[in-house]
């Protein structure tokens, strides 16, 4: 197991919050970079993404909308706003994008740790945000740390003697990745946070001292939203950049 690890999830190919979070991963020099998934829809750079996650993971899941851009899920299942900008996405996404994104699973597996791009219960698509999808997500794995993504929020979940602990994880949260407890955390969104908070979010985890930390990163907000606007992308993924919803 690597002593310190940087983890990222749900780009969605934004280039600009991406850059900005890989810039800071790069300062504090972690061993490996993992990500959770969704590296494309909603935003406007799917390529540049693909490529800097391919170039720089050392581990990277398949998100319901890489699948979904990918033809392996029914766009039908995703909301209106999600299938023009998939729609849009699969006309202008590069074969080795593509080629990329193929390679990639749902879920995956590291010494002490258990990864998902949405949660043990439904790899793809369940939202690890409710009692009972929390009390799952323990239930359903076995290591002492579960990773998952997809919900845009960051969260650190803890289970110590059958009771459950932890919410909402904003910057500057750290928690002990303590043997005691199990932990479910997830990193947040880097390209379209939900918390109420625009910046990018990531989470380094620190196996060598024992602590995870949640991190935020500004980055040029207005540049991503042109960029959506250029492109004909419904005008709702660029409003909801500057809000963090």
């Amino acid at each position: 197991m690597p002593s310190r690890v940087a983890v990222i999830s749900d780009v969605h190919a934004n280039w600009h919050a991406l850059e900005a979070v890989l810039k800071a991963i790069d300062d504090e020099q972690p061993d490996e970079l993992w990500c959770l998934g969704d590296l494309v829809g909603y935003g406007a750079r799917p390529n540049p993404c693909c490529q800097a996650v391919e170039e720089r993971t050392d581990l990277c899941l398949a998100g319901n909308h890489d699948l979904g851009v990918l033809g392996e899920l029914d766009l039908e299942e995703f909301a209106p706003d999600a299938v023009a900008s998939a729609r849009w996405t699969q006309g202008v996404l590069k074969p080795e994008a593509r080629r990329y994104l193929e390679t990639l699973r749902p879920t995956a597996r590291r010494d002490s740790v258990e990864l998902f791009h949405a949660s043990p219960r439904d790899p793809v698509w369940d939202y690890v945000l409710s009692f009972d999808a929390v009390e799952a997500a323990f239930e359903l794995t076995e290591e002492p740390l579960v990773l998952v993504g997809h919900s845009h929020v960051p969260l650190a979940l803890a289970r110590e003697d059958g009771a459950l602990g932890g919410g909402l994880a904003p910057e500057g949260t750290e928690v002990e990745l303590d043997a005691a407890a199990r932990l479910v955390l997830n990193p947040g969104s880097v390209g379209q946070p939900r918390d109420g908070d625009p910046r990018a979010a990531w989470l380094l985890l620190d196996f060598g001292s024992g602590r995870a930390s949640f991190r935020r990163v500004a980055y040029p907000v207005e540049r991503a939203q042109e960029e959506i606007r250029e492109r004909g992308l419904p005008d709702a993924l660029a409003e909801r950049l500057a809000r963090g919803i």
